[in-house]
């Protein structure tokens, strides 16, 4: 059964059901019989019959004076509809049919025969039958055929008719009853069914609400249907207020490749798995993975097509990281082997031009030359040395060491460092308590001295270089691992940042922007953190460049702590 339907079958079975709507109408059928009565009594029974006339004044004053109570009662109070208050309603309307009927029986169009208004029994049954509880209506059927009989005794006699109307009524009662019964038993299951659907709808509106990932439906005429929060947060866009409005120009402006696989989808039926866009919102630009799917109903004929999407910056991030440190480990390995291979017979070249330096027949150009030679070779031993120190970057012992301490003794270097000569500032911020990793103090050294020692090396004149080192959890940041509590060293220089063209390949080897530099010195430092389950981020722009370093904490610290 579709929701609607249900819900729409559960409606119909209140409206049968609910005993304040049966009253209301039980008290307009109630006055409606005892005014024309009254009328019919006034105006045609005057002459005829003055004693039921004031019969049916008192009747009517009774009714009326009765109705306006319970609907005091019942509709201006809204007091709890017993049992008693109940059983009292169907109790009178036995009575003012059996009024009525004596009234008729004995008007001037009557012979005297009982009334056909004796009919007036069977409603109230009926309706007894489903205000009362079970077996309320039978009750009142048997209370019905007492004041029946004891109404023929008294002014008719029984007859065959009379015990068929009898027997009309026990029916009627019966079979109210049983209708009654299997209308509440579906009624129950229809709210029970409208319950289930309903706490399904809301822990499915609470999933969607509180997803990290984006949720829109548009109709086939490109009008919002459904928007969760993730989805204006995302896109900056205030979508609840635009429920049943347009919304492709919308999406379109800030995210062109979302809207056109909506549009896509919700006109031609064509599906997106894992599509890309970008978004641009807020005065920042980021990639989002979207996918989109489309429902056709039936019954109504009316497609709607459903987009998911999410932030997927920090999954592209990962994945830099990891083919980075993937880049790097295969350049080491070849590194390695290239620096031994060349190594020796550059020492043997350098050896042999040395001795030729020193032959009594060397003239001037020659010496020149072998000089040349020699400067040449060493800048390439030199390098070499680079090479395997960026080859043989490992953890060779691992105890714990105290990232302050180190950050404090790298800035000491740093500013007694000749680059540090043109009036740069170090400043350190570390924090009173002492935060600890599990690594290789010399290679942590190494690696942070470096990045201090760039941070200086592309400040200007009189500008600043600050070392910030912060404990906290980083389980939220989506990287290739979660590092969960860690230590976080930021390094932050006022420089003029670092060219656009080059920042995707900063960490690779030979990149830089130094006149002598061998383009090593990053590429040392990322695996160096890599070594100690760390990562290294950047960020950089016209005002200064921040490199932060994500070491994780020691766990026999984390312990201590708890």
């Amino acid at each position: 059964m579709r929701p609607a339907t249900a819900s729409s079958s559960h409606k119909a079975l209140q409206a049968i059901l609910d005993p304040r709507l049966l009253l209301r109408w039980i008290y307009i059928g109630r006055l409606s019989i005892a005014s024309a009565i009254f009328i019919a009594a006034v105006v045609q029974w005057v002459n005829a019959y003055p004693t039921m006339t004031r019969v049916a004044s008192v009747t009517f004053a009774v009714t009326a004076a009765f109705t306006a109570f319970s609907v005091a009662y019942s509709e201006v109070l809204r007091r709890p509809l017993g049992p008693t208050f109940l059983y009292l309603q169907s109790v009178f309307d036995l009575c003012l049919v059996t009024a009525v009927v004596h009234l008729k029986s004995y008007s001037p169009d009557a012979d005297g025969a009982l009334s056909q208004f004796s009919a007036l029994y069977i409603l109230v049954i009926a309706a007894a039958s489903l205000l009362l509880p079970a077996g309320g209506g039978l009750l009142i059927a048997a209370l019905g055929n007492v004041l029946y009989v004891a109404y023929t005794i008294r002014f008719h006699e029984l007859n065959s008719g009379v015990w068929l109307q009898l027997g009309v009524f026990g029916c009627v009662a019966l079979g109210t009853a049983y209708l009654s019964n299997q209308l509440r038993r579906r009624g129950e299951h229809s709210e029970q069914l409208v319950a289930g659907l309903e706490q399904v709808r809301l822990q499915a509106e609470e999933i969607l609400r509180n997803i990290q990932s984006g949720v829109i439906t548009i109709d086939a005429h490109g009008r919002l249907v459904y928007a969760n929060p993730m989805a204006e947060r995302l896109l900056g866009l205030e979508l609840a207020t635009q429920l049943g409005k347009p919304v492709h120009h919308m999406l379109a402006a800030r995210a062109v490749n979302l809207a056109t696989a909506l549009d896509r989808c919700v006109r031609q039926g064509v599906r997106t798995l894992r599509g890309e866009s970008v978004v641009v919102a807020n005065g920042r630009e980021f990639p989002i993975g979207v996918t989109t799917t489309f429902i056709d109903d039936v019954s109504t004929n009316i497609r709607t097509a459903t987009a998911i999407f999410q932030d997927i910056s920090d999954q592209r991030l990962a994945d830099t990281l990891r083919l980075r440190a993937e880049r790097l480990e295969g350049i080491a390995e070849l590194s390695a082997s290239l620096a031994h291979e060349i190594r020796n017979p550059l020492a043997s070249i350098r050896s042999a031009v040395e001795q030729l330096a020193r032959m009594p027949r060397e003239t001037d150009d020659e010496r020149t030359l072998a000089t040349l030679v020699m400067r040449e070779s060493d800048r390439l031993s030199r390098l070499l040395a680079d090479f395997l120190d960026f080859a043989r970057v490992r953890v060779s012992q691992t105890c714990p060491v105290d990232v302050g301490e180190v950050v404090r003794g790298a800035a000491r270097l740093v500013s007694a460092h000749p680059d540090a000569r043109h009036s740069v500032y170090v400043t350190c911020a570390v924090p009173p308590e002492t935060l600890v990793v599990a690594g290789d103090a010399d290679l942590l050294h190494r690696a942070i001295f470096n990045l201090m020692l760039n941070a200086v090396q592309a400040s200007p004149p009189g500008g600043e270089v600050t070392v910030e080192v912060v404990g906290g959890e980083f389980g939220s940041f989506v990287l290739s691992k979660d590092l969960g509590e860690c230590v976080a060293v930021c390094v932050t220089d006022t420089g003029p940042g670092i060219p656009t063209e080059i920042r995707d390949r900063l960490f690779d080897p030979f990149i830089t922007t130094k006149a002598q530099g061998s383009g090593l010195g990053l590429a040392v430092v990322h695996r160096a953190i890599e070594a100690h389950r760390g990562h290294v981020l950047m960020k950089s722009g016209p005002d200064g460049t921040r490199f932060t370093v994500l070491l994780p904490r020691a766990a026999e610290q984390i312990a201590g702590a708890v």
